[in-house]
């Protein structure tokens, strides 16, 4: 139940947050400067928080079984006083079985990951291709562009809700706090972005709040879909696959899309929106916006190694 009660602390806490930053541009203008700054440090907690803290959990929750079963075993061997043979037998056999289940679990660690990225491309490549089908770019950008930002963030929104989900099912508090803060500085902007985009596609602003709404509501959603169903999973033991495991990495490579693809590219581009004068914004991230996205990627390996610690 502690558990349970976390998530639902936790996604709660997301749907207010995030609904509470989308509608701060419907009532103050913020600096662009200080929104790209937040916005490159979440690119870079989601970095961080994808390579320190969801991967090695993952890899973690799905040996996890295995090295259990290997040191009952090995413990069993040491207090039973059988035959010579008997013994080099059982290590053969039991490292035989070792060596086929570690080829299946690095196969299921690299496809989870991919699988996450390459997910996460199609739905970026899908919405694209909506946005440019029409031959009047300006009547594409205005009709289309405004549903598929949407939606392309809702799913987003939905990958991220996945990962805290998969968080929570390891029952580790530490790992929980580090993935929701990470989606949090990642949504926050997310959902600002959003606003303003559709403030600047002439949307009216009822129909504002319903995009930030469901936006809103898509991690949470999926967190406590995805917590809900690994928890069956594990009790009902249907495979030997640990669902946790491959749900974690499968968000670790959505994250890490979402951060190197998505998010980034776009930050660094920004600097050509910018008002400075000389243009010199566009070339880059300043010196400032790197030490963010470096402090960013740094705050969850030095909370994952202090966990550990």
């Amino acid at each position: 139940m502690d558990d349970f009660s976390s998530i639902s602390l936790l996604s709660l806490a997301m749907l207010v947050g995030c609904y509470v930053a989308g509608t701060i541009p419907l009532a103050v203008n913020f600096s662009e400067e200080k929104l790209k700054l937040v916005t490159v440090l979440g690119a870079g907690l989601l970095c961080g928080t994808a390579l320190a803290v969801i991967i090695p959990e993952g890899v973690h929750a799905l040996y996890e079984e295995m090295l259990e079963g290997a040191h009952n075993h090995g413990h069993g061997q040491v207090e039973a006083e059988v035959s010579e043979q008997k013994v080099v037998e059982g290590v053969m056999g039991q490292s035989a079985e070792h060596g086929h289940s570690h080829e299946q679990l690095h196969a299921y660690i690299g496809v989870s990951l991919v699988l996450g990225f390459v997910f996460m491309l199609l739905v970026d490549q899908i919405g694209s291709s909506h946005m440019h089908s029409s031959d009047d770019p300006e009547a594409a950008r205005t009709a289309s562009s405004k549903v598929t930002t949407t939606l392309g963030l809702v799913v987003h929104a939905a990958a991220d809700g996945v990962a805290l989900g998969a968080a929570a099912s390891t029952s580790q508090t530490s790992v929980q706090l580090i993935v929701f803060v990470a989606i949090m500085l990642h949504k926050a902007p997310a959902a600002f972005g959003l606003v303003s985009f559709l403030m600047h596609a002439g949307l009216e602003r009822n129909r504002i709040r319903k995009h930030l709404l469901v936006f809103a509501l898509a991690a949470p959603v999926l967190a406590m879909l995805t917590y809900v169903g690994l928890s069956q999973s594990s009790k009902e033991a249907l495979s030997d696959v640990n669902a946790t495991g491959v749900a974690m990495l499968f968000s670790a490579g959505t994250f890490l899309y979402v951060a190197t693809v998505h998010v980034l590219p776009e930050v660094g581009g920004m600097g050509g929106h910018s008002h400075s004068p000389g243009g010199s914004a566009g070339k880059g991230l300043s010196k400032v916006e790197v030490g963010a996205l470096v402090l960013g990627c740094l705050i969850p390996l030095v909370l994952s190694i202090g966990h550990q610690h």
